[in-house]
């Protein structure tokens, strides 16, 4: 610890600033407190820190890089896939956090533009009050006491400055998990071995290797030919002996199969691994424009090219379970469940582009459905106050292959961070909220349009159910009942919704006696048989837009029926979310009716669920 604070210790300056007297001594050490610290800014550690602020905590967010979004920034500009592969070959895209942060980038960077998602995230993040965003700054150290994490050291590049942080919960967002390591948090790298686990896909005996990093490139038609020398770095690409699905066409985005794993040290080789894939990544780019087998890159010249290798696996932690394959497969119920995942069984060949007679991706299985993810797979076994999110949770290196992609890591960040803050509430530990909370955790996630598959909304502080009438203006398909059935998406074949007969509908709910009501709140439509999520060559299919969703609710008021009489409450003209609130002071009503009036381009109007709080 001595050798870490002396980086504060700027006592040895020779700084003469002019127009002041003598000497200068910069003070560039601090200490800082919260209750809540993410460390981590990518789309697990976003969803996180937003999480704990919005129910009530405050946090501190911390991020490495200068921009957030971590694999998805326009540094890596890995694409933000989730739930979007299952064998229907349609998605069940994340709502929640995840999908504001999408519908966002959709009002705002309509161009595609990864230097504006950057700042997307950055104004998504900092609209929060209760949420404090720290960027250039990682988090190298922290001290634990009596199993729990008391502090930790902050390094900040672009201020020079060491920073202390106290906090009560800890979260570990960042991939590689330095602050969960350095607390002594358990962890486990490479491969199990298929006794452990009793898994299919796993090698026979246990090892070390890892899923490799990937360095990205894109190109553009310049509309005249452009020559292309490779630099000296370049590593020729030996074409004759690689596999075939590892594929050329489509070039224009990049080779997602330009890898290099590790059977060791994957953190610890990270900069011989950079210039590898410098040099590999160069190579198949040559080999593109040069081999004379691709007449129609004549044309094309690299735009981008990443200096910074995107990770797909290193550190995994031990919680309290262990998700496996077989709980993937087999589609396992948990009385705490809180996530999903559905992305395919998707293990890397383990030398990637230098084993190249293997295929870069083995595909072992795609899902009918989407599985449910364990809060106890979320924090750490042994150091008390520690959560994690992201491809570091507690799993099995084949779990690990379907469940590493961003946005499934973000629904275990929204997660964690709803848990952190109940930690806070109630003045407990995350094992606690385990088997003491755990039903209301799952009941605040749900409201704040979380899913969790299979689990019906039983929300008992939810007035709208007790309505003696609920009625609709007209109804298209589904009953208007289902409202308040607690699911708030069509499942597993199952009608969840009701929709309108056109556009000016309205929805009602009425009591005999009345009731004192604060807060309404509504999950319209966005279709999450869709992707919205950015793609660097863009294309409207079955399965994906690159538009605002038609569903989508844009315009809409509320009224209060108070003494016999309706009266306005608040009008929206803009909506760009699926969970709509109105929030107000108690009022005493006898019913509460909402005027929907129009969409994003769809001719009829469908809602999920309707709720009332006092």
């Amino acid at each position: 610890m001595t050798n870490l604070i002396n980086l504060a210790d700027r006592s040895c300056d020779q700084w003469i600033q002019m127009g002041s007297e003598g000497m200068k001594t910069p003070i560039r050490a601090k200490t800082v407190n919260y209750e809540v610290t993410v460390v981590g800014g990518g789309m697990a550690g976003i969803c996180a820190a937003v999480a704990a602020a919005r129910n009530g905590a405050k946090v501190l967010l911390v991020q490495d890089r200068s921009v957030l979004g971590g694999n998805a920034s326009s540094e890596i500009r890995v694409i933000v896939h989730g739930v979007t592969k299952l064998k229907s070959g349609l998605p069940e895209r994340e709502t929640g956090i995840l999908e504001e942060i999408l519908l966002l980038n959709r009002f705002c960077n309509e161009q595609h533009s990864f230097t504006v998602w950057d700042h997307v995230l950055y104004d998504f993040v900092t609209r929060e009050e209760n949420l404090t965003l720290m960027l250039n700054t990682q988090a190298v150290r922290s001290f634990t006491e009596d199993n729990k994490i008391k502090s930790i050291l902050l390094w900040q590049m672009s201020t020079e400055s060491l920073i202390t942080v106290n906090a009560d919960i800890f979260i570990d967002c960042s991939g590689d998990g330095l602050m969960a390591a350095t607390a002594g948090a358990l962890y486990r790298t490479g491969r199990e071995g298929q006794d452990e686990f009793g898994e299919k896909y796993a090698p026979k005996e246990p090892d070390g290797w890892q899923m490799g990093a990937t360095i990205l490139l894109s190109s553009r038609d310049m509309g005249k030919k452009m020559d292309y020398k490779a630099p000296p770095f370049a590593i020729p690409f030996d074409a004759e002996s690689t596999h075939p699905d590892r594929r050329i066409i489509p070039f224009v985005e990049g080779f997602w199969w330009v890898e290099v794993g590790s059977k060791d040290d994957i953190i610890g080789t990270a900069e011989t691994d950079m210039h590898r894939l410098m040099g590999y990544a160069y190579g198949v780019w040559d080999h593109v424009k040069n081999s004379g087998l691709y007449p129609e890159a004549d044309n094309f010249a690299l735009d981008w090219v990443g200096s910074l290798p995107g990770r797909r696996e290193s550190r995994r932690f031990i919680g309290d379970y262990i998700l496996s394959e077989p709980d993937q497969l087999n589609l396992k119920q948990f009385d705490d469940a809180v996530a999903f995942g559905g992305w395919p069984l998707d293990e890397h060949n383990p030398g990637g582009i230098e084993n190249l007679a293997e295929p870069p991706s083995f595909w072992h299985e795609h899902f009918d459905e989407v599985y449910q993810i364990p809060f106890r797979s979320l924090y750490s076994r042994n150091i008390e106050n520690l959560l994690f999110a992201g491809r570091n949770i507690s799993q099995t290196h084949v779990a690990l292959s379907s469940s590493r992609v961003m946005g499934t890591c973000a629904v275990q960040g929204q997660a964690v961070g709803t848990a952190a803050a109940l930690c806070i509430k109630h003045q407990v530990l995350p094992r606690a909220i385990t088997q003491d909370y755990m039903l209301e955790l799952q009941e605040q996630l749900l409201r704040d349009d979380a899913y969790i598959p299979q689990r019906y909304a039983q929300d008992s502080a939810n007035f709208a159910a007790t309505a003696d009438r609920i009625s609709a203006s007209s109804t298209a398909s589904g009953d208007v009942k289902n409202l308040v059935d607690g699911m708030s998406r069509d499942e597993r074949g199952e009608v969840h919704h009701w929709k309108s007969d056109g556009l000016n509908a309205s929805v009602t709910f009425e009591w005999d006696k009345p009731v004192a009501i604060s807060a309404i709140e509504v999950k319209c439509d966005t279709n999450v048989k869709k992707n919205i999520m950015m793609l660097k060559n863009t294309r409207e299919t079955e399965a994906y837009t690159t538009k605002i969703p038609v569903e989508l609710l844009k315009s809409l008021n509320a009224e209060l029926l108070i003494n016999g009489q309706w009266q306005l409450l608040a009008e929206i003209e803009d909506n760009q979310r699926r969970l709509i609130k109105f929030n107000f002071e108690q009022t005493q009503v006898s019913g509460f009716r909402l005027n929907l009036l129009e969409t994003y381009g769809c001719p009829d109007i469908k809602l999920f669920e309707v709720r009332c709080y006092a």
